[in-house]
């Protein structure tokens, strides 16, 4: 894939893209905009820009149509400014178009050279293509009528496929047989697929196959269905190898049969426990944040990030960043899923999340859940399908909550949350992720394109109505499909070249077994407890808000940290409840990287996703340092490391083991090493925000240093060692 064709006439114009205070460095192009982006397109050399990975959809300055928040068009002369809706007229000439973007980018042009009318013109049209005021006329639709029509000429991408680029797929969880691997996958025995909602004809906002107990029978879903708000019944998540499950359902509306039923599901579920364990319910809306509250934070948070200058706000910045409530939020859903995790792995009792319409905060929760207790889940194609299992195929509202229509009343980053969420437990624990976290921002960036259509739908069933009813109005023969098929975003091939998924692998990962050559055969190296490094862990929270008391600091066994109290474990509190007690054994044990993980909770451990919301503040970042200088030398480590397993492979293996190590030769990094003894130092063009803002980006001003440096550099102007030598 290298470009996608504009469908319509696109509007050009040459201007100008602001880069720096100065204007030195600012470009001159010409704007392309169609139904899919806006594309700035400049001949001009670019000495300062290094773009570290190339979209094969999106140039180095294109803007998804989806990815446009808000358009302002200026007058400088008049002193005039104006928000432009779709199909609004423009009584002014505009000198500056200035685009708001979703992913916190602002980018900026000036008409220097253009015409009045082209000015109005071009601004005009990415007001309308940005601004669509029906799902049918987002960039996904018209691409894939057109490939059903002519197949070979649209860029050769296959819709619907789940592959991640590396030949492994991700199940969808549109078949029975997904949801019947899954449970054979987690052992849940009491469960089985059923397959009462197909064609939608239970609920529109289920998928057409989930799993329920076994002691349910397909007359009594139908039944009781109809008492749930949107018919969401009871559907399943996933079980604990102990035999207690994790399910999710709607409130149930009919007061008067709420009772009856509410103890009918609960004992269906408690028959398909192995011990016939209690049900524990948590009903999410009385103790988590609710979508509105979580928006509020969101556009807060924003504002601290884009709309005011940096260096103006950096000294209150984090009483501000406090006052958002942006990181309270993600403690407390943090905090929420490890209790529950606690119930189902602790005290063997199943766990129902109970939620008004249950496709919002519990897609959240149960996500949490299942990765903190299935490392699966902590797999790249794990938790695509996790994705794909409780938000895509549970009736997540992506649609709404993207906000890709522009209607702000149900708009909601719940997902970025949930994400940022993952974020804090791989900052946590980075040996049990196999993802990066420049895998996490491309994927919120992903939710973003509107080409594919993971992230464009409230519900399986919208897709196949809207895709149906588009393919009947373009005469598109459908045959035996159920609506058309869209390009999966877990196709990573369709975005990145093989290279730049190798961003997404996390050097620090673990897996299950390493491979290891003894008397010239390979054999599998099982990790255990005891092969893990205590230090890994470091040291358990002991701060107020986390899971663990003030006066809970525990050493860690086998461990390097002096034991500040060593009569500590006679001296426990004899009325501290279990949960506690769970939590104090787990901080006080070395991690196991393939259990269960828990998150630290107090205020140090859980921080601000940096990488993702100030990837185009450059005041903000760190030329040639921050965390990315970890990942190029533990990279290049890695890269040596397996450069050296296949040199032991090829001197100790047989001549049909050696064909197999020649797999081998492509490295799994993105920095490799030139060889065994690889000393290179950190490249100059790295900076905190790798791989996304270039080195004087385009996005906003660019200067070198931060303001504490500015600060630093100015004070030795006026703070001698003379006037240092005075002071008392």
């Amino acid at each position: 894939v290298h470009a996608i064709n504009p469908i319509y006439a696109p509007h050009n114009i040459f201007l100008k893209c602001i880069a720096t205070d100065t204007s030195q460095y600012d470009l001159w192009g010409k704007l392309i905009c169609s139904n899919f982006k806006i594309s700035f397109i400049t001949d001009d050399p670019m000495p300062l820009q290094k773009f570290h990975y190339k979209n094969l959809l999106l140039g180095e300055h294109d803007v998804p149509l989806t990815c446009i928040e808000q358009v302002v068009t200026v007058n400088d002369t008049k002193r005039k400014q104006k928000v432009l809706g779709p199909n609004q007229k423009l009584k002014f000439n505009p000198t500056e178009l200035i685009i708001y973007c979703k992913d916190f980018r602002i980018v900026r042009f000036r008409f220097d050279e253009a015409g009045p009318e082209s000015a109005k013109k071009v601004c005009l049209a990415v007001a309308h293509y940005s601004q669509p005021t029906d799902l049918q006329l987002l960039f996904a639709f018209e691409y894939v009528g057109k490939k059903y029509h002519n197949p070979a000429t649209v860029n050769g991408i296959d819709p619907g496929g789940g592959g991640s680029g590396s030949g492994q797929q991700t199940p969808l969880f549109e078949t029975y047989s997904d949801w019947d691997r899954e449970i054979k996958r987690t052992g849940a025995s009491g469960w089985r697929v059923c397959s009462v909602n197909e064609g939608y004809m239970i609920s529109t906002c289920l998928p057409e196959y989930f799993v329920v107990p076994s002691s349910l029978a397909d007359q009594d879903l139908k039944l009781y269905s109809y008492s749930f708000i949107g018919r969401r019944m009871p559907i399943w998540c996933w079980n604990h190898s102990n035999g207690s499950a994790l399910v999710r359902m709607a409130n149930i509306k009919d007061v008067l049969q709420q009772r009856k039923i509410d103890q009918r599901i609960c004992n269906a579920i408690t028959r398909s426990h192995p011990q016939r364990s209690d049900v524990h319910k948590s009903d999410l809306d009385k103790c988590l944040p609710n979508i509105q509250e979580i928006q509020a934070a969101f556009i807060k948070l924003k504002q601290l990030c884009v709309n005011e200058p940096f260096e103006e706000t950096e000294e209150k910045w984090l009483s501000s960043l406090e006052n958002t409530r942006w990181l309270e939020y993600v403690r407390s859903f943090l905090k929420h899923s490890a209790e529950l995790v606690y119930m189902l792995d602790s005290k063997h009792v199943s766990v129902v999340l109970q939620e008004d319409e249950g496709r919002d905060l519990s897609c959240f929760i149960a996500s949490l859940i299942q990765v903190m207790l299935d490392p699966y889940f902590r797999t790249i194609v794990g938790f695509q399908s996790l994705i794909q299992k409780e938000w895509v195929m549970a009736g997540y509202q992506f649609l709404d909550r993207c906000n890709h229509l522009k209607r702000a009343d149900k708009e909601s980053p719940l997902f970025l949350m949930f994400l940022d969420s993952i974020w804090q437990l791989l900052e946590q624990y980075p040996s049990a992720f196999e993802f990066s976290e420049t895998y996490l921002t491309i994927l919120y960036d992903s939710t973003r394109i509107s080409l594919f259509g993971t992230f464009l739908f409230n519900c399986p069933h919208q897709r196949v109505k809207q895709s149906t009813e588009f393919a009947i109005s373009k005469n598109i023969q459908l045959g035996d499909e159920k609506g058309l098929k869209f390009p999966s975003v877990w196709d990573w091939s369709l975005q990145f070249a093989t290279r730049d998924r190798m961003l997404f692998h996390n050097p620090w990962y673990i897996g299950k077994s390493a491979p290891c050559v003894q008397n010239g055969s390979v054999k599998s190296f099982k990790r255990t407890k005891k092969n893990y490094s205590s230090t890994l862990r470091g040291i358990p929270p002991s701060l107020k808000n986390g899971l663990i008391n003030e006066q809970e600091f525990l050493p860690r066994r086998n461990s390097l940290i002096l034991k500040l109290k060593p009569d500590f474990l006679q001296q426990m509190d004899s009325q501290a409840n279990s949960m506690e007690q769970y939590f104090r054994e787990w901080f006080s044990k070395p991690v196991d990287l393939h259990g269960v993980i828990l998150p630290r909770l107090s205020g140090t451990h859980i921080k601000l996703w940096k990488l993702c919301y100030f990837r185009w503040v450059p005041e903000a970042q760190i030329n040639n340092g921050g965390f990315i200088t970890a990942f190029h030398k533990i990279s290049v480590l890695t890269d040596q490391v397996d450069m050296l397993n296949q040199s032991l492979r090829q001197y100790k293996s047989s001549s049909s083991l050696q064909v197999n190590c020649s797999e081998l030769d492509q490295s799994r990094m993105y920095f490799r090493a030139n060889g065994l003894n690889d000393n290179a130092g950190t490249p100059d063009f790295l900076s905190s925000s790798f791989p996304f803002s270039p080195i004087g980006n385009l996005c906003r001003r660019s200067i070198l240093g931060t303001p504490l440096s500015k600060f630093l550099s100015g004070a030795k102007i006026w703070l001698s060692t003379e006037t240092l030598a005075n002071e008392d």
